[in-house]
């Protein structure tokens, strides 16, 4: 008997995944944790409205979701001076950026991006066949103009760019953004994350007509709209790009609740600017947190904070896992030297509360652990 002929690629693949969940590691402890602020989810949760109008769509559940999502296309495209034609609902911006390589990369090609930004992209990636080329990170900011010089010397089909930044919390005007695609070679895409981009100054976001075919856009309802767990984002790029997205999505995979809970919180802008001023709130309080303790932060456009442990990456992992230890879940860059760093996402004052109180402790205990 014999199972499954994998290709070489796949067989070649790591067996291993780009994160560790919380719940994964509460199991290893044998404990809950105390709170959870490692995963840049919103603690103070979705608008009432997007939970009224996903309870209500229980009851209809029976029936697939319309796979054109017209409703909600419609009211991002009125959002973002738009058409529906062009925009692409998916699975959280983890889907459509496997949608994304799947559409663009074939193996061997090249795709450009920051040494140490999001794991889950390079994951589709290597999955595909691609070949990553990284830049490190100029000054905890991801190199915006080395990146598209480093995709015009490799002839790359893609260049990832997240503003503003994980799992830094930097970002760059919308106006550098801007000017640096005058110099993006031909045939490279660039795929800009704007996952955090309701949390960012004004300024932030580039002003690019959807129509310009060199950029494809992505947005979320995961943090701001306090929905991650529903797993819905969107796309926004030309029309024949969002075309052909079609040959290749999954078009049943949005789910009913998903749908209407999105449409729901996109209507509610009162809900929108609480959380966004909570989530101010609750970085100032990291901030004065790690100042307490003897640490600095870099200024963040994002729900959480880098924080700078002041020494290196062991030093860090050490403070992680005395955190971690206390039931604090949070977690940090993997690559030095940012890796020096931890990141705390913005949470309530409960939250803010277990924290202060957890931090000079594990603090300690690294410092002891570091030196035995």
């Amino acid at each position: 008997m014999t199972g499954p002929r994998y290709p070489a690629l796949i067989a070649a693949l790591p067996a291993s995944v780009p994160f560790v969940g919380p719940e994964l590691q509460e199991r290893a402890r044998g404990a809950r944790f105390r709170t959870r602020l490692g995963a840049n989810e919103n603690i103070f949760g979705p608008s009432p409205f997007a939970i009224a109008a996903m309870q209500d769509e229980a009851a209809e559940i029976w029936k697939y979701a319309d796979p054109s999502h017209l409703d909600l296309k419609g009211a991002l495209a009125e959002r973002l001076t738009c058409t529906p034609q062009n925009i692409l609902i998916g699975e959280g911006i983890d889907g459509l950026l496997g949608y994304l390589v799947r559409l663009l990369v074939a193996p061997g090609d090249a795709v450009v991006t920051s040494d140490g930004a999001y794991p889950t992209f390079n994951y589709h990636v290597t999955g595909f066949g691609g070949v990553l080329h990284k830049l490190p990170f100029r000054d905890d900011h991801e190199d915006l103009a080395g990146l598209i010089a480093k995709a015009a010397e490799v002839d790359a089909k893609i260049v990832y760019l997240a503003n503003p930044d994980n799992p830094m919390g930097t970002w760059h005007s919308g106006a550098a953004i801007e000017a640096a695609l005058d110099n993006l070679p031909d045939g490279c895409v660039l795929a800009l994350d704007e996952a955090y981009i309701e949390f960012a100054p004004e300024g932030t976001a580039p002003q690019i007509d959807a129509e310009d075919p060199r950029v494809v856009r992505f947005r979320t309802f995961s943090k701001a709209y306090g929905m991650a767990g529903a797993r819905i984002g969107y796309a926004v790029a030309a029309t024949e790009t969002i075309k052909a997205f079609d040959k290749i999505r999954n078009h049943f995979g949005m789910n009913r609740f998903a749908l209407a809970g999105a449409l729901a919180a996109l209507g509610d802008t009162e809900w929108l600017q609480e959380v966004i001023r909570l989530t101010a709130e609750g970085r100032a309080e990291v901030s004065r947190i790690a100042a307490e303790n003897g640490l600095t932060t870099l200024p963040s456009a994002t729900n959480f904070v880098a924080v700078d442990c002041g020494k290196d990456g062991d030093f860090a992992r050490a403070v992680l896992a005395g955190l971690i230890d206390r039931g604090v879940f949070v977690r940090m860059p993997f690559v030095a030297p940012q890796d020096r760093c931890i990141r705390i996402s913005a949470g309530r004052p409960e939250d803010m509360e277990i924290l202060a109180e957890a931090l000079p402790k594990a603090l300690e205990a690294a410092r002891h652990a570091i030196t035995a």
